[in-house]
Parts: structure tokens; C-alpha cells; sequence
């Protein structure tokens, strides 16, 4: 990618803009344009961030776009966000999302293959597994430049849980989480380390497996907590991280959603496993060996993505 790196956010709620505030500090992207449905709403978070920029020592230009023009703004752009849709509430699974944000993200879909056609289209709206299933069969992007945001979110909160377990700095522990991005996710127990020693030789198998299981439940806790929304910070750190390796061209190993054909016995699925992420999007699907429990749980998981899938044809969303 030469020139400017533009990135466009479509919604300006709390992940959109806590994502356009991240890549701004971290110097990811040149310019930075969010989006929204609500009137004037992005214009005035993206002034509000200008203006920390002399205190804060940035230079991204973060621009807001609303009022019929949430389009036109995205031309250009080298990276599209989905950001937009209704959070979860209490008691909310991310499937009872469905009948809700599907068809927004149509709406967003159409218009980023319009606007945007040469864009890696990065998902991050719930229910992840089927909002990356709709962006495909609406955009009709090719698979690499279809990317979601499920894993990496889902290995920070595993990761962060592993070095709050054992005292240790976040920065020596590696985790990663495989299959949908729901209850059904696959913590890696043999792939997670500490120092570069597995998890599974330093805690417990019994506290392990409860360090799992918040993991999968790591969405719903935050949920639970405030009540009238949902996690933002973590959702949109992930966004980031992924955008700035696809910017940068780091090709960075993250755990992300994409289209797999054949890999880990997996067809014609939007799962999440580890991938090499550059300016092509996902150029490289990695596969690693798992154990029979992993493989199981891998299988279970994609099974309930395509049970989710199926839901969005069966509802006629699209």
C-alpha cells in the first residue's frame, strides 16, 4: 500500500471511536474517517480528538462523516472497520443479534463494495460468525480481503488471564483461541505460554480449565458488568492490531476469522485460526496440530458457525 493509509470506520459508538483513538496514538494510519447514522455525532468525536492531538503528540488526521455522506467518505480507503450494530445486553447471547445486525451489515456490505472496492474489509460487528458470512455473499470480495475480528479480542482476554494468574507481565505470555467467537471458542492449552513454557506445565489442569472457560464467558462478564453494553476497549485494541499489520505489511501470526477451504477439515466456513496478516489481508492460513480434545472442540465450534450461517439463509437477511 502506497501513499496515504486510509482507514474508514463504519460507526462511531464506542469501539469505533475507541479503535480511531488507538491507531491515532499508535501512528497506524495517515487518516482515519468514521462514520455514522446519527447526525453530526462522528464530526464531534473526531474534532474532540484533533484537539488531543497537540497534547498527545499525533498526527493521523481523524475525520467524521454523517449526514447522507457516509459513504462518499470511505472512497479511497485501504482498510474498512464494521463497527456498527446493537450491542449485547444482559442476558443477550451474540446470536440473539441476528435479526438485528444482519441486515445492517447488508446495508454497509453493499456499499463498501461500491464505494470502497479494493478495501480489506475488517469485521468486527456480533454476531461476528454470521456478519463475516453476510460480508461475504454480499460484497463478493475475495476471501483474503475478507477478514474478522474474533481471535485476537479472545486470545488478549485469554492472555491477560493467564498472566493475572500467575503474576507475571502480559508481555511474556502468548495465548491464542481458535473456532467462533462465541461460548464455543477453543482456548489452546499447548500453545499458550509463559516465558515460552505451555500453560499447562505451570497452572493447574483444574484452575486451567476454569481460566478457559472465563475466556469463552470473557464477553458476557463485561456485559454483566456494565449492565448497558458491551466491551469496547479490548474489541477495538484487536481492530487495531490487526490493521496495523496489514498497514505495515508485518505479516503478524493472528488468530482472525476467515473463509477456510480444506484447512483443519474445515469447508466453506468463516472460523477462527492463526493467519499471517499483510497488505494482501490474509495471505497465509496456518496450521498446527492439535490434540483429539482441541480437535473435537475445533469441530464443535464449526459446527455451530455453520449452524449460525444456516440461521441467515433459512431468515432470508440477505
Amino acid at each position: 500500500m502506497l501513499g496515504i493509509r486510509k482507514v474508514s470506520i463504519i460507526g462511531s459508538g464506542h469501539v469505533g471511536e475507541s479503535a480511531a483513538f488507538i491507531m491515532a496514538m499508535r501512528g497506524i494510519a495517515d487518516e482515519v474517517v468514521m462514520t455514522d447514522v446519527v447526525e453530526d455525532l462522528p464530526e464531534g468525536k473526531a474534532l474532540d480528538m484533533m484537539e488531543a492531538a497537540p497534547i498527545l503528540g499525533y498526527d493521523t488526521k481523524i475525520k467524521g462523516s454523517s449526514k447522507g455522506k457516509i459513504y462518499d467518505a470511505i472512497e479511497d480507503s485501504d482498510v474498512v472497520i464494521m463497527t456498527a450494530g446493537f450491542p449485547r445486553l444482559p442476558g443477550m447471547s451474540r446470536d440473539d443479534l441476528l435479526g438485528k445486525n444482519i441486515p445492517i451489515m447488508r446495508q454497509v456490505a453493499e456499499n463498501v463494495a461500491k464505494y470502497a472496492p479494493n478495501s480489506i474489509f475488517l469485521v468486527v460487528a456480533n454476531p461476528l460468525d454470521a456478519m463475516i458470512y453476510a460480508a461475504k455473499k454480499v460484497t463478493g470480495f475475495p476471501d483474503n480481503r475478507l477478514v474478522g475480528q474474533a481471535g485476537a479480542l479472545d486470545s488478549a482476554r485469554f492472555m491477560s488471564f493467564l498472566a493475572a494468574e500467575k503474576g507475571v507481565s502480559v508481555k511474556n505470555v502468548w495465548g491464542m483461541t481458535l473456532g467462533s467467537h462465541g461460548d464455543d471458542m477453543v482456548p489452546l492449552r499447548d500453545y499458550s505460554q509463559i516465558y515460552g513454557v505451555p500453560v499447562n506445565k505451570l497452572i493447574e489442569a483444574d484452575r486451567l480449565e476454569e481460566i478457559v472457560e472465563r475466556t469463552r464467558k470473557g464477553g458476557g462478564e463485561i456485559v454483566k458488568l456494565l449492565k448497558k453494553g458491551s466491551a469496547y476497549w479490548a474489541p477495538a485494541a484487536g481492530a487495531a492490531w490487526m490493521t496495523e499489520s496489514i498497514l505495515r505489511d508485518e505479516k503478524a501470526v493472528i488468530p482472525c476469522h476467515t473463509f477456510l477451504h480444506g484447512e483443519y477439515g474445515i469447508n466453506d466456513l468463516p472460523v477462527g485460526v492463526p493467519v499471517q496478516l499483510g497488505k494482501g489481508g490474509v495471505e497465509k492460513i496456518i496450521e498446527i496440530d492439535l490434540s483429539d480434545q482441541e480437535k473435537a472442540e475445533l469441530k464443535k465450534s464449526a459446527d455451530h458457525v455453520a449452524e449460525v450461517c444456516k440461521r441467515v439463509d433459512d431468515l432470508k437477511l440477505l
